[in-house]
């Protein structure tokens, strides 16, 4: 299926404003060009409260957090974890999306600004996604927990998952994997199918991955390749993934094998769609319908 027409609209429009690929950008730059992507978003709803907090690692240092709280007395609370190829993507890049899924939910949901490659390569992202998990159930006590993300979030928030259940972490109600990257090949039908070569392209992850984990053979680690893990006893999960999207073969491959080792997935892929459409929070119909499926799933799991 071609990309429908708000997605070609949409690609069109960047066409227009040129610039370089990812791989050919410095990291500044292609910050630069993600804060640029994401204000295209506008501003979520409002919200009862919303805290800017600093979480401890695990290694001494720390990071920031925001959290969002829809109202007085929320459903749960979701652990969102931004995209970005743990590279790029920021607390207030996902701010908008945030929002929405507390607004949707009636969960407080808290957005950990994890510490970025290079400045922080491997395993410093999957360590404070799980204490940004530990904080919020320190910091939100008898609320359910959701862990989330898109694209390097969701690659995040299915380690966290796989964590909790190998040392005995809180307990988490649902895993919600958006175009998760599950694996470290680079080499599936989804990478290199030349229709997928979008807005995110077998290049710009090259990019990602060197910046993150340049060892490949740490690469291959649970903890960066979830995929490899052993997925049994882990909470149930929602997967959704983009037709043209490289990363589309990985996160399908995630669904199938969470199903084969029993745990309970609720799986779509949207077609027509690349990568980034679920984070395009009112510019992109597409994003709005996967915004309302996640909820939906968010509500019936708690």
């Amino acid at each position: 299926m071609a990309l429908d027409e708000a997605m070609t609209r949409f690609l069109a429009q960047l066409a227009e404003a040129g610039g370089k690929p990812i791989h050919e950008m410095s990291v500044a730059e292609a910050r630069a060009v993600s804060a640029g992507l994401a204000a295209l978003c506008g501003e979520g709803p409002d919200m009862a409260e919303v805290k800017d907090v600093t979480i401890p690692a695990e290694d001494g240092g720390s990071f920031p957090a925001r959290v969002l709280v829809p109202g007085e007395e929320p459903r749960g609370v979701i652990v969102y974890y931004h995209g970005g190829g743990w590279v790029i993507g920021s607390i207030d890049e996902t701010d908008t999306v945030g929002r929405e899924l507390a607004a949707r939910t009636g969960c407080t949901v808290v957005l950990p600004g994890y510490r970025l490659a290079p400045e922080h390569r491997y395993p410093a992202a999957a360590r404070d996604a799980y204490a940004a998990l530990l904080w919020t159930a320190s910091a939100l006590p008898g609320l359910p927990i959701v862990v989330a993300g898109d694209s390097a979030g969701g690659n995040l928030a299915a380690v966290v998952a796989q964590r909790v259940r190998d040392e005995g972490g809180p307990e988490i109600g649902l895993q919600v994997l958006v175009y998760p990257v599950t694996d470290c090949l680079l080499d599936t039908d989804s990478y290199l199918d030349p229709a997928n070569q979008l807005l995110l392209d077998r290049d710009s992850m090259i990019w990602f991955w060197d910046h993150y984990a340049p060892d490949h053979v740490r690469r291959a680690a649970p903890d960066a390749s979830p995929l490899r893990a052993d997925l049994s006893g882990l909470p149930p999960a929602v997967v959704l993934t983009a037709e043209h999207d490289v990363l589309r073969d990985e996160g399908e491959a995630y669904a199938e094998r969470l199903a084969q080792a029993g745990v309970p997935v609720e799986f779509k892929r949207f077609d027509g769609q690349t990568h980034v459409f679920f984070t395009m929070v009112n510019v992109l119909p597409a994003g709005d319908a996967a915004l309302t499926m996640v909820a939906s799933a968010v509500r019936r799991a708690l």
